[in-house]
């Protein structure tokens, strides 16, 4: 059995998943700022149509992530897996970059096609990314532990949406409201060309795959990969095995977890902004330790146990735990004041202290007239976080400022949600990239993966919000809060269906460390 410089090998995970964190960080960034996109660059006369037509632009970036599978995973499978995740990351980046510099609508009537064209641009690099880094890693680790040295990969997709967000949160923190809202949005997208650089420097200095380097060597790299992996029964059956059985379950946990609970908490809690991102990027924080947790597990008891149980456990708690969120944000709150007045024109200062909202709040004054000229005035404050006043009509809202004990409450939530993302994302690199040969296996991996990711997955936040509005009617205006989530939990249940059923631990890998 041959060995492996570790330290050469601690330096591929570092180069490689800096840049892939780089790319989530571009690819998010997007998802992050969804509700300040709709009102920049898409028409402002519909709100919801305008929200909803950025969530479609997002998802765009995800439904052709498969196209970029098969585009920069038959190069990597034919000229090397460094050269062409550094093309996906200049793309990547450039794109980005250019989103902070486009005209608004209001200035450019074509810029949400100009959106649209760059989140497709965006779609296809990151399509090409996650494969070439997760195998260019695989190739290097050795096979008894790939789980855990891939599960560092794994981890650079929620430390992407949590830079994102640090990046965000400190924008908003430095600049006033009306700056971020005018301008200080683009911030975020124009500082990734610095990051960029710095990625785009340090892959420079990488080299091939061993592995892939021993293949090309001998001349042994697939020509055609494209047929050779879909175009074979054998190897199809296990490209669909990993999508149905495995991917499709895996992206809707992913973004469920993240992205529709970020939706959810601004648009369906109402909660402030800053705040929701602050409890998120806690939660992420304090999560993603957990990727390597159950990479490494899946070393000792096999990847398949892990990702099922992940399945199972969010379909049994998306509605209680998402149900407990949106039950705490509906919780009314009532301060009664009583003050003696001695003139009767005397200016009333309620007791708001107890007021969540930071600006929806009814008062009701009753006053009464003593028998010695005094006025005794009764101040009734009420805050309805529900959405509705006493008369059930609904009430527009700015958001929903939590207490601490409510913070922390989010923040657990958010962690269990993101849990449930590592039981089943930490392994998932190793179990692809053991699946498929080495030939075909940048080809082979990307593919499901990214169906499973960018279809399945990257929809959820666009398909959820679309299943609330049309559970709005006449009886119930303020429709099913929790109806969105229908769509994550039947994807996953199938896809634990047809795992437990379908998925088999891959034939046992060639045990061998190559030599740096």
């Amino acid at each position: 059995m041959q060995t492996t410089n570790n330290k050469r090998l601690y330096s591929v995970i570092g180069a490689s998943s800096l840049g892939t964190l780089i790319e989530w960080y571009d690819f998010y960034i997007f998802g992050s700022l969804a509700t300040i996109i709709s009102e920049k660059f898409f028409p402002p006369d519909n709100p919801t149509a305008a929200f909803l037509a950025t969530l479609a632009t997002f998802a765009a970036g995800f439904i052709v992530r498969p196209f970029g599978a098969i585009v920069f995973g038959r190069l990597g499978d034919m000229i090397g897996r460094k050269h062409t995740f550094l093309l996906t990351l200049v793309l990547m980046g450039g794109s980005t970059f250019f989103i902070g510099l486009l005209p608004s609508y209001a200035t450019f009537s074509g810029a949400p096609l100009l959106v649209l064209l760059i989140r497709l641009i965006q779609g296809l690099a990151l399509g090409g990314e996650y494969g070439g880094a997760a195998t260019y890693v695989a190739e290097y680790a050795p096979a008894n532990k790939r789980g855990y040295f891939t599960s560092w990969i794994q981890t650079t997709a929620t430390m992407g949406l949590f830079v994102s967000l640090l990046v965000i949160i400190t924008c908003q923190k430095v600049l006033s409201k009306e700056d971020f809202n005018d301008w200080g949005w683009r911030l975020p997208f124009l500082l990734s060309i610095v990051l960029v650089i710095v990625s785009i420097v340090i892959r420079l200095k990488m080299q091939e795959s061993p592995l892939f380097a021993k293949l090309k060597k001998e001349g042994k790299t697939s020509s055609n990969p494209l047929k050779e992996s879909f175009g074979k029964k054998k190897n199809l059956k296990m490209v669909l095995v990993a999508l149905f059985g495995v991917t499709m379950g895996q992206g809707v946990v992913w973004y469920t977890g993240q992205f529709y609970a970020q939706t959810f908490l601004l648009k369906n809690c109402n909660i402030d902004a800053t705040q929701a991102n602050t409890c998120i990027g806690i939660a992420l924080l304090i999560a993603t330790p957990f990727f390597i947790v159950f990479g490494a597990l899946s070393d000792k008891i096999g990847r398949k146990p892990i990702m099922m149980a992940g399945l199972l456990l969010a379909v049994i708690c998306y509605r209680p735990i998402f149900g407990a969120m949106y039950d705490m944000s509906n919780i009314k709150t009532k301060t009664i004041v009583s003050t003696k007045e001695l003139k009767t024109d005397s200016k009333l200062v309620p007791n708001k202290q107890d007021s969540f909202l930071t600006d929806e709040v009814e008062e009701t004054t009753t006053s009464k007239t003593c028998s010695d000229g005094s006025v005794i005035t009764e101040v009734k404050t009420e805050t309805y976080v529900a959405g509705k006043n006493a008369s059930g009509k609904p009430v527009i809202k700015t958001s929903l400022l939590l207490s601490d004990v409510q913070r922390w409450m989010v923040i657990g939530m958010v962690f269990a949600l993101v849990f449930f993302v590592t039981m089943v994302y930490g392994p998932i690199a190793a179990y692809l990239v053991e699946l498929f040969p080495i030939h075909i296996r940048y080809t082979s991996m990307s593919l499901p993966y990214h169906i499973g990711n960018g279809v399945f997955g990257g929809l959820v936040p666009f398909i959820g919000t679309l299943i609330f509005e049309y559970s709005k009617t006449s009886t119930n205006p303020s429709g099913d809060p929790l109806a969105g989530l229908w769509y994550p939990i039947g994807i996953a249940a199938l896809c634990f269906i047809i795992g437990c059923l379908y998925v088999t631990k891959p034939k046992e890998v060639k045990k061998e460390r190559i030599i740096i």
